[in-house]
C-alpha cells in the first residue's frame, strides 16, 4: 500500500466489469450485487434473460453501478463463448469471473440415472471449465483477472445421496488448483468459495423437511443456515486487490462443517 491507500482501498472495484454466471439469484445474486456496491460494472447471467435483465435492474437501482444481464447457458459452449464476448464488447474488458451457476440432484446411486448425473455435471463441473477457458483468453493477454469457482463444503467432504453433486464439486476443486498454477505466469488467479447450507432455492426441499434440515445444518459448528450476506465478503475479498497474493485456494464460508 502505499501512503495514501488504505486497507479499505484494497477491496474497491472501481472501473473494473464482472461477470457472474448463475447471477440472478441465491449466492450469485448476492455476490453481484456486493461487486457492485464496491464500484464494479457487472454482468448477471443465466439461462433465463429475463431474470437475468430484473436482477440487473435491481442492481444497478440499488447501487447506481451499471448491471446488464445476459442470457448464457454454461452447458453450451457457444453460449458461454458468446456471453464472455459480449460483455468484452460492450465493456470494453473483463476482471473478474464468478462460475456460479449450479444444480443438485439427491437420491441414492441405484435410483439415479445416467442422464441425471451427467446433467449435473455438465451444469456443476463442465460448465465452470467452459467459463475459465472463455475467461483465460481474455484475461491473459492482459495479464489480470481474478477467476471465483463456487465449489461447496460437499468439494472438501461428504454426505450420502449425492455422489453427482460431491463428484461435480470435487473437480471443481481440482479445476482451481490446476489453473492457479496454470495462469499463476500471466497474473490471472483463481480461487474457489467452498459454501455450507445456504438457505437458496437449490436448498429448499432441505428446508421443508425438519429430519432433513436437522442432518444438514447440524453439520455445521454454528448450528444454523448461512444468510446469503454472508458469502459476500469472501467474494469481494477474493475478487478485489485485497487478494492479490492469494491464488489456488479453496476458502471455506461453512459454519465450521470442514473443521469438524
Amino acid at each position: 500500500m502505499t501512503a495514501t491507500t488504505t486497507v479499505l482501498d484494497q477491496f474497491k472495484l472501481d472501473g473494473q466489469v464482472a461477470l457472474i454466471t448463475g447471477g440472478s439469484r441465491g449466492l450469485g445474486r448476492a455476490m453481484a450485487q456486493a461487486f457492485a456496491e464496491a464500484g464494479a460494472t457487472t454482468v448477471i447471467c443465466s439461462r433465463k434473460l429475463a431474470d437475468c435483465e430484473k436482477a440487473a435492474t435491481e442492481i444497478a437501482t440499488a447501487t447506481g453501478r451499471t448491471s446488464v444481464g445476459l442470457a448464457m447457458d454454461v452447458t453450451d459452449e457457444a453460449s458461454v463463448n458468446g456471453g464472455v464476448a459480449e460483455a468484452v464488447k460492450r465493456f470494453g474488458r473483463l476482471d473478474i469471473l464468478v462460475n456460479s451457476a449450479g444444480i443438485n440432484i439427491r437420491r441414492p446411486i441405484e435410483d439415479l440415472t445416467l442422464a441425471e448425473f451427467q446433467s449435473v455435471q455438465a451444469t456443476n463441473l463442465t460448465g465452470t471449465w467452459l467459463g475459465c477457458r472463455a475467461a483465460a483468453r481474455v484475461m491473459k493477454p492482459k495479464r489480470s483477472g481474478s477467476v471465483i469457482n463456487l465449489a461447496s463444503a460437499l468439494a472438501k467432504v461428504a454426505l450420502p445421496e449425492r455422489t453427482p453433486y460431491c463428484a461435480s464439486k470435487f473437480g471443481v476443486l481440482g479445476i482451481t488448483q490446476a489453473l492457479a498454477l496454470e495462469w499463476a505466469e500471466s497474473g490471472v488467479r483463481c480461487n474457489a468459495i467452498c459454501p455450507g447450507p445456504f438457505l437458496t432455492e437449490m436448498n429448499t426441499p432441505i428446508a421443508a423437511d425438519p429430519e432433513k434440515t436437522k442432518m444438514v445444518v447440524g453439520q455445521t459448528a454454528l448450528n444454523r443456515w448461512a444468510e446469503l450476506r454472508e458469502i459476500t465478503g469472501a467474494a469481494l475479498y477474493l475478487a478485489s486487490p485485497a487478494s492479490t497474493y492469494v491464488t489456488g485456494s479453496a476458502l471455506s464460508v461453512d459454519g465450521g462443517w470442514t473443521a469438524k
